[in-house]
């Protein structure tokens, strides 16, 4: 652990109580392995005060996404459960075309099922055009995801199994925060960095993995306010650390965190190691939704994170009113640094990103 007083004490494992909630009441701060129970239904007024009971479970979004990146390209892929509607997705961003294929399969929600848990429980969604599963195993630090989708982007199946390469980040973080200074609203994120392993093929060309191929995990169960907004950058890949070529990834994202010091899932990842990292913010140039470029920068501005994201080509899935939600592919260029400050120079790697607002 460092003494570094940029990084709270909580922002370090600790050890992982069996239920993400116990008698009503959810665990928040930072874990070291995964939980046996996600049970955030089990959870007493967890979104406004006085929602009745059987709101909670149409209140409560759900998702867990499987992320790979090749030399070739860059796929985000998810099954979704929100309110009445689950959906899988699969966008895969084509580096030397910078050209995007997508296709979303809608579902009722029942028929789109999030794992109840990571070690042994699974993900799958299946429709007359398409199938998905994700097969969990993190106690072993292993996943697979296999699937199949046609749409009007073409045909598009995967074939990628996972081994972890980094301790886990596991954390619950409170959105909103009581009158006598409690927190509600628990917002549940686990996300590990992987070696993949398999292939991708889109319209019949099919992507093999090398030994620079990578994925990450994010599992996500979480009681967001009405309005909610939130902006997230990873990258993942290898880079230069002293000399030599290793793996390297990051998770910086800017949500509503009633706490940000002590609650947030920023984190860099190596071969075997993990670091914390402070609160962040993001700023669109312009200030613009429709930028092409964003910077992240730590909150205090101290120049541990300085990051600009170079946007290429971005996937749009808006509901007008409702959703907004925008999915930038890139590179990014700078550093981050981590608790020993040890700075990791990430100029030229890929970057994925997340600007999400939803008023449901």
């Amino acid at each position: 652990m460092s003494n570094d007083p940029k990084i709270s004490e909580k922002r370090y494992p600790a050890k992982t109580p069996r239920s993400i909630v116990e008698n009503g009441e959810a665990h928040f701060g930072t874990f070291d392995a995964p939980f046996e129970n996600l049970n955030l239904l089990d959870c007493k007024k967890p979104c406004f005060i006085g929602l009745p009971a059987f709101m909670k479970r149409a209140r409560l979004t759900e998702w867990e996404a499987f992320e790979v990146n090749m030399d070739e390209g860059s796929l985000i892929s998810a099954v979704y459960n929100v309110g009445p509607i689950g959906f899988s997705i699969f966008v895969w961003y084509e580096k030397a075309e910078k050209k995007i294929y997508a296709w979303r399969n809608l579902v009722p929600v029942k028929r789109a099922h999030v794992a109840k848990q990571l070690i042994s429980d699974n993900c799958y969604c299946k429709t007359k055009k398409s199938e998905y599963s994700i097969v969990n195993d993190f106690l072993n630090g292993k996943a697979q995801c296999k699937g199949y989708t046609k749409g009007k982007s073409g045909e598009f199946g995967i074939d990628i199994s996972f081994e972890r390469l980094s301790p886990l980040a596991n954390g619950v973080m409170p959105l909103k925060k009581n009158k006598d200074g409690t927190f509600r609203n628990p917002l549940y994120s686990e996300k590990d960095f992987f070696k993949a392993t398999g292939t991708i093929t889109v319209n019949g060309k099919t992507y093999k993995t090398n030994e620079r191929s990578v994925g990450i995990i994010d599992d996500h169960k979480g009681f967001y306010p009405w309005y909610a907004h939130y902006d997230w950058l990873t990258t993942m890949g290898k880079t230069v650390i002293d000399g030599e070529e290793k793996f390297f990834a990051f998770n910086l994202t800017r949500n509503q965190s009633a706490d940000q010091y002590n609650y947030n899932e920023n984190v860099i990842w190596l071969e075997g190691k993990s670091f914390p990292m402070p609160p962040v913010v993001f700023t669109h140039k312009d200030g613009k939704k429709k930028t092409d470029e964003w910077y992240v920068r730590d909150e205090e501005g101290k120049g541990i994170v300085d990051i600009t994201f170079k946007i290429e080509k971005v996937f749009y899935m808006p509901i007008p009113g409702i959703v907004y939600y925008a999915l930038p592919y890139g590179k990014i260029y700078g550093y981050v640094t981590d608790p020993d400050g040890k700075k990791y120079v990430v100029d030229g790697m890929v970057g994925i990103g997340e600007d999400k607002t939803t008023r449901v």
